[in-house]
């Protein structure tokens, strides 16, 4: 695939392009490629991709700890958008097996890398492992980390079922207020936590409500060095572009 995906001449082409164009070309491009669902930039994604191509794929992680809003919100949009979405869980046996030795909070003691692991990485290397690109709503301001997060890459830390596997970032130029601006123009579903100051929602024991001035994603993970704020599913591409 490396050879056919020239990634510096699409993130130079992307430059001059809109989301909703990316997206267009992304699919040309790859069309088994699939857009991993979550939060108000994902929703975004999908608002813009099912006019392209009505039948997209997207998947979404299902931890078995998010907020009660945030399953009625993804049935909102599966319903809405008329999705065949593909709810992705953990592998019982690694859950069991981590919940038995370590209790159902040991992301407070240990940190929240090995639990995530389990409810959230492994899921998601099946999947990709089936596609050759995934969709993702990263944006360059949503934290220190990302502030160099690419339109296009090839990711590092996950194999597609060619073997290389492309990512996409449509919204990696887009700041948050675009995000919410495109949101409220379209009538965009999206999780009512953010009308109680969520603003990055993952799972419901990790994620709090943000004050006045905090950044998004100091809601994740407050326990925790202010500025790592990744659970691991992008952590390996934002340093290797």
């Amino acid at each position: 695939m490396s050879d056919t995906i020239q990634i510096d001449k699409l993130n130079e082409q992307a430059q001059e392009l809109e989301p909703r164009e990316i997206l267009a070309r992304t699919l040309e491009l790859l069309p088994d490629a699939a857009i991993a669902f979550s939060g108000a930039e994902d929703v975004a994604l999908v608002a813009m991709a099912v006019k392209i191509k009505p039948d997209v794929a997207v998947f979404t992680l299902d931890t078995g700890r998010l907020h009660p809003q945030t399953y009625r919100f993804i049935e909102d949009v599966r319903t809405h958008y008329r999705l065949n979405l593909e709810i992705l869980t953990p592998e019982r046996a690694g859950l069991e097996a981590l919940v038995r030795e370590k209790g159902l909070f040991s992301f407070y003691r240990d940190g929240h890398e090995e639990c995530c692991e389990i409810r959230k990485i492994r899921p998601l290397r099946r999947k990709l492992a089936e596609l050759d690109g995934w969709i993702t709503g990263q944006r360059r301001d949503q934290s220190p980390t990302r502030n160099r997060v690419p339109v296009y890459q090839m990711d590092a830390s996950f194999q597609g079922r060619h073997g290389d596997l492309v990512k996409v970032n449509p919204l990696a130029n887009w700041s948050l207020k675009q995000v919410w601006d495109y949101i409220r123009l379209l009538e965009v579903p999206y999780n009512p936590l953010h009308d109680q100051g969520f603003i990055s929602i993952g799972c419901e024991p990790c994620t709090r409500a943000v004050g006045p001035g905090q950044h998004e994603r100091e809601g994740r993970w407050w326990w925790e060095e202010a500025t790592i704020k990744e659970c691991g599913l992008h952590r390996g591409n934002l340093n290797d572009h």
